[in-house]
């Protein structure tokens, strides 16, 4: 169990590490000039949807394709990508995780199957079609299958969480939120299902806990951390970086890869949250509006009076737990070199 833990988590991490440093570009980017940000300027700002919405998919999708058939396979996962980033208006970093691998194998058998039946002299002509047509057929699928349905995933995400919500499960609600963060869909559920129900709950008592259910940036801080501490290579040495990133930036999509690399992470996230949460719905606590960003100032700014040690000890909690957690399995199940992602993809 513990060795294919491993071998899923090295593929994944294998698609997503090569580019941390575009993330964190857009991360830096995105805190830095947005209205919001530290020095806002609306012309850099005007990087922020382009890169995150098409750049960074389509980066997942070549560096997806390039494992499993080099060049050839890097455009053609590229290539479809580009269907799943056009065929949806949410970020589309879980169709690029689909059709990036997905579409560098399927080229892969074809060239297996021409290459013994190839026409000398012919070869660049063949290449250059058969990946032409084949991209075509699978820009195409992207298009009209795997964009609606990572779309209806994102929207079942967000009836799922009303429903929780309703129930008056609130802590729960992790178990949704969290995963659907790190596959980019956080706005979609902040500002499309948890900001008007805190809008309508925030009229009665002047504060709701629905705007720190997705904003909390305690569970990320103390994943980051973890990595810090017990990580390996490159997500060890870029985590203390984007701790400035997220923490104090508020940008909480820079610690997304951490997870998407090493998926089982998901569980520090969980517990993060969760505790959080729970300490939230006890004590009562709540914001007076969305902080947006998610940062620790914003979050100090929107707490009401006389309520920041609830709130504070909410982010504190969050990040303790996620901490120790990641810390254990991180320990438990390292992250995989360079060198052993290589051979994971090989075999």
């Amino acid at each position: 169990m513990k060795e294919k833990i491993q071998k899923y988590g090295g593929f994944m991490a294998s698609m997503v590490v090569p580019n941390l440093g575009a993330f964190i570009a857009w991360g830096l980017i995105t805190a830095m000039f947005i209205a919001t940000g530290w020095i806002p300027n609306e012309r850099f700002a005007a990087l922020v949807g382009p890169i995150l919405v098409y750049l960074l998919p389509i980066l997942i999708g070549y560096t997806a394709g390039h494992m499993i058939h080099g060049q050839r396979g890097g455009v053609m996962g590229a290539l479809a990508t580009m269907g799943t980033v056009v065929g949806t208006s949410i970020p589309m970093l879980l169709g690029a995780m689909i059709m990036g691998p997905l579409s560098a194998w399927v080229l892969k058998k074809f060239d297996e199957w021409m290459e013994p039946r190839m026409p000398v002299g012919f070869e660049l002509l063949i290449n250059n079609f058969s990946m032409g047509i084949i991209g075509t057929l699978l820009v195409l699928l992207g298009m009209v299958v795997i964009g609606p349905v990572v779309t209806a995933i994102s929207n079942a995400f967000g009836s799922v969480v009303q429903w929780l919500v309703d129930i008056k499960l609130l802590p729960l609600v992790a178990l949704i939120i969290e995963p659907a963060k790190v596959l980019f869909l956080n706005n979609a559920l902040n500002i499309g299902v948890l900001a008007p129900l805190g809008a309508v709950a925030s009229q009665e008592t002047g504060r709701a806990i629905h705007f720190m259910l997705e904003s909390n940036p305690g569970p990320g801080l103390g994943l980051l951390l973890a990595y810090t501490v017990a990580g390996k290579g490159m997500l060890k040495q870029s985590a203390p970086g984007a701790i400035i990133i997220h923490f104090l930036g508020g940008i909480h999509e820079i610690y997304f890869p951490y997870v998407l690399a090493h998926p089982i992470m998901i569980l520090a996230m969980y517990a993060g949250a969760i505790l959080a949460n729970f300490w939230w719905v006890i004590t009562d606590a709540g914001l007076v509006a969305t902080p947006s960003p998610g940062s620790i100032f914003a979050y100090i700014a929107m707490t009401p009076k006389g309520w920041h040690f609830q709130v504070l000890m909410g982010v504190l909690i969050g990040a303790v737990a996620s901490f120790l957690v990641g810390w254990v399995i991180l320990k438990r199940f390292p992250v995989k070199e360079e060198e052993e992602v290589e051979e994971v993809v090989e075999a």
